[in-house]
């Protein structure tokens, strides 16, 4: 049987240029899985991020 590797994540810190870069992207309608991979972080990180700044963000009618 083959031995599990668990791999630690590390966290990455968010600049005040990742939060006018997401600002952006928010003034724009950018989708959340776009953001997601221009700026190298999780959706739910997006998500979470913008909602801490106010920010809204992802899914529009």
């Amino acid at each position: 049987m083959a031995k599990k590797v668990s791999r630690r994540r590390k966290l990455k810190a968010w600049t005040s240029q990742d939060h006018r870069d997401l600002k952006a992207h928010s003034k724009a309608k950018s989708p959340v899985k776009k953001i997601s991979k221009v700026m190298k972080r999780t959706m739910g990180a997006i998500r979470q991020k913008a909602l801490k700044l106010g920010l809204p963000i992802g899914h529009r009618r």
